[in-house]
């Protein structure tokens, strides 16, 4: 009874992947079809493979170059989450390992400001911005994008840390290190699985934003998914296009999961098993 029970939820998992991995296996194969053929209704399935959505969205048709974008999205993404991991170890520190007063209230409190809407705050960041002259900015970007994500941040590492046996913090302490060397020589390597886990969801959220920044940027510091968004014109929606520029656009986060899978299931795994 307990193979077959075993048996079927890994055929339900089988399912519930490949169910999830359908949408991206058609979004990459639309994006070797011809304009003509990513659009008739019923799909064709054997039709002819080309690279001319390729060529477009990297600009050989003319069109604007894509560089730029993906450049200022990784500047946003990259520099945010180190920003997010500097402040948020600490905190995190100051709410697992040695924990302050009501240190649960200040949880929900960091999490509380997440339950604003994104769109609640436009206004006021624009003018914000627009008075600051920091409109078109990739470094406003960066700000933003720091301060959005590290509430959750604080929040998962704070679940990391309290794993870290306090034993060993102790021991250092009697060695006469202080709170950084602590910091960084012994908590840091304790919980890189469950820093790997918090950088990579912040990276993704990062990278994926495009609220803010459709709003706040034009032409200097204009990110991937504004980028975009340019392929949806008044001519219509260029479909083999824009799967072109979606799965290319998508490669740095697939990869960066790839790469940082093992401490990713180790990261979020933390702590569920005694």
């Amino acid at each position: 009874m307990n193979v077959l029970k075993r048996n079927g939820l890994g055929l339900i998992a089988w399912l519930a992947g490949i169910v999830f991995f359908l949408p991206i296996a058609w979004m990459a194969l639309t994006s070797f079809h011809s304009e003509a053929d990513a659009a008739t209704n019923p799909p064709s399935f054997a039709a002819s493979l080309t690279l001319d959505g390729y060529r477009d969205f990297f600009g050989s048709g003319g069109g604007p170059s894509p560089w730029p974008a993906l450049a200022n999205s990784a500047v946003a993404s990259v520099v945010s989450t180190l920003f997010v991991l500097v402040l948020a170890l600490p905190a995190a520190y100051a709410l697992s390992i040695r924990p302050v007063k009501k240190w649960t209230d200040v949880l929900f409190f960091f999490l509380s400001t997440k339950m604003l809407p994104a769109v609640a705050g436009l206004l006021p960041i624009y003018l914000f911005a627009k008075n600051a002259g920091m409109l078109d900015n990739i470094w406003l970007l960066v700000i933003l994008y720091t301060s959005m994500n590290l509430p959750i941040a604080v929040w998962m590492m704070q679940s990391f840390l309290a794993e870290v046996p306090v034993a060993v913090i102790e021991a250092a302490r009697v060695d006469g290190a202080r709170l950084p060397t602590i910091l960084a020589r012994v908590v840091t390597p304790i919980a890189v699985p469950g820093i790997a886990a918090t950088a990579l969801i912040c990276f993704i959220f990062s990278w994926n934003e495009l609220l803010f920044a459709r709003v706040l940027t034009g032409v200097v510091a204009e990110t991937a998914p504004v980028f975009l968004t340019g392929f949806i014109t008044s001519q219509g929606l260029f479909l083999a296009k824009v799967c072109a520029a979606s799965l290319v656009i998508s490669l740095p986060v697939l990869a960066a999961g790839f790469a940082a899978q093992d401490k990713l299931v180790q990261g979020l795994s933390l702590g569920a098993v005694k």
